[in-house]
């Protein structure tokens, strides 16, 4: 990604609505969708500068890697934790050890090779662990954000589930989410084009509206990881061996 992603990135991550509640669904479906023993062992795959790693450290020891000097040196000092330099898919640290739950969010976007890259991380899970992976959906939706933040492609269920299947993984479970918001981000990235508007997506938005956002996306943990939700701007799912 360019530099000023990163910083936003690491100046918004514990506020904006959007990284907050993408949280809480990856929460919801550790809890839902992941059966973790009590002394787990987690790696978080593209860590960047920590933000969720908090949050996976309520469930287990966490291990965590990162490309991005400046963004894995931020990771360090909000985590305490020694993050790795890594790199997908040939540069996985932490040699021999395995895992209980690899977390790869909206990292697998940003990796040209990403049915290798998903080979890589299966090598290191333990006999019934997951991968758990979230990345943007639909590529109909395309825009100048995915190219600001460098991306290859956008998913859909049946296009992850395939480069799943040649890393030789199953789809356990997969759902969109963000759905609540889908038909406004629709109409505003169809403004932005109209327009001709390269005003990034990931700016703070007032408190007012980023709470309501915020809240409105969060609304949806208490469905996800139940029942499949059919559209939505991202796309999660639970990876296993097959």
């Amino acid at each position: 990604m360019d530099r000023d992603v990163y910083d936003r990135m690491n100046t918004l991550e514990a506020r904006h609505w959007w990284f907050v509640a993408r949280r809480d669904m990856i929460e919801a479906l550790i809890r839902r969708r992941v059966q973790l023993p009590a002394d787990a062992r987690i790696l978080e795959a593209g860590c960047g500068s920590g933000g969720n790693l908090a949050l996976l450290q309520m469930f287990g020891q966490v291990d965590g890697f990162e490309y991005d000097d400046t963004a894995r040196a931020d990771a360090i000092r909000k985590s305490g934790l020694d993050i790795a330099f890594g790199a997908l898919p040939d540069q996985v640290p932490f040699e021999g050890q395995t895992y209980d739950l690899i977390g790869l969010f909206d990292v697998l976007e940003h990796v040209e090779p990403d049915a290798a890259s998903l080979r890589a991380l299966a090598a290191r899970l333990r006999p019934g662990g997951k991968l758990l992976v979230t990345v943007p959906a639909f590529p109909f939706l395309w825009s100048k954000h995915d190219e600001a933040h460098h991306h290859f492609r956008r998913y859909t269920r049946a296009s992850l589930s395939r480069v799943a299947a040649e890393a030789g993984l199953k789809m356990t479970y997969g759902t969109y989410f963000n759905t609540l918001l889908f038909p406004l981000a629709i109409t505003a990235r169809a403004v932005k084009t109209l327009t001709g508007s390269d005003a990034p997506d990931d700016t703070m938005p007032p408190g007012w509206l980023n709470s309501a956002m915020r809240h409105i996306f969060g609304a949806e943990r208490f469905v996800l990881g139940r029942i499949p939700l059919p559209v939505g701007l991202s796309l999660g799912a639970v990876l296993e061996k097959a």
